[in-house]
């Protein structure tokens, strides 16, 4: 099974980490930590698709892939 794409990144403007989902619009989190950042988004992410069906937004597949594949 495949899953969505993460990035986590630096962002010295926010001193500390943030974490996205590419294929989910709007779908990141901050966290001091890279691990922290990932902890927050995957509950994002959670909640992110619980709202898109209790709404009936499609919800898409897994597609980004970053340079390096």
């Amino acid at each position: 099974m495949s899953d969505y794409h993460i990035n986590v990144f630096y962002s010295e403007d926010d001193n500390g980490y943030i974490a996205d989902i590419p294929d989910l619009s709007c779908c990141s989190a901050f966290g001091e930590t890279p691990e922290a950042a990932l902890k927050e988004v995957l509950i994002a992410k959670s909640a992110w698709l619980d709202t898109a069906l209790a709404n009936g937004i499609d919800i898409p597949k897994p597609q980004y892939r970053p340079a390096i594949y």
